[in-house]
């Protein structure tokens, strides 16, 4: 009965994230570049795994109502950190299209970028992901890793289209070398 209850609480947590993430991307991008279908997002594992220590939070709130305390403490800081999770994976984005992007993140308004004012990159490695961080013109980084879903595809038509923005072309930037991740002129330093 346990497992009924625990698979029946896993379907409703699934069904409602699914029901807010569409009324929360019809509200909220509407957007030309919102439309384009072209993004780069989160690995839905973010998404996933917050679902997942959410429900295991819920589980141990109920357990605890009748075992402790200790319980209902560790299954609230469970749920929070899946829900946080959860929010992180559906608020980050990219949405581009030819013209510009729009990046979209928790706490801050979505701001419209043309591709002329990505300034430089700076490259970061880590253990088994490569962080692309691009400078904008107006002070802002967007980090992008190279985990995320459709970055590489990004970052060719960021490039392809910042080139036309800028009038320049593709001989002059020896500093273009997508096999080691440079698309944009690096950070003087």
């Amino acid at each position: 009965m346990e497992l009924v209850t625990i698979l029946l609480v896993a379907a409703v947590v699934f069904g409602l994230c699914f029901l807010i993430d569409k009324g929360f991307n019809k509200i909220f991008r509407n957007k030309a570049q919102h439309t384009s279908g072209l993004s780069v997002r989160l690995n839905k594992r973010y998404g996933s795994i917050g679902l997942i220590v959410f429900v295991i939070g819920i589980a141990a709130v109920f357990t605890g109502l009748s075992d402790g305390w200790v319980l209902i403490a560790g299954g609230a800081v469970l749920m929070i950190t899946g829900a946080a999770l959860v929010t992180y994976y559906m608020t980050f984005g990219i949405y581009y299209d030819e013209d510009g992007f729009v990046l979209t993140t928790f706490g801050k308004r979505s701001k419209t970028y043309a591709y002329k004012e990505i300034c430089s990159q700076q490259l970061y490695m880590t253990a088994g992901n490569v962080i692309i961080e691009l400078h904008m013109a107006d002070g802002r980084a967007v980090q992008l890793q190279s985990a995320m879903t459709g970055v590489y595809s990004f970052l060719d038509a960021a490039f392809e289209a910042w080139l036309v923005q800028t009038g320049r072309n593709k001989e002059e930037c020896d500093f273009y070398n997508p096999e080691n991740s440079c698309w944009f002129p690096t950070m003087e330093g």
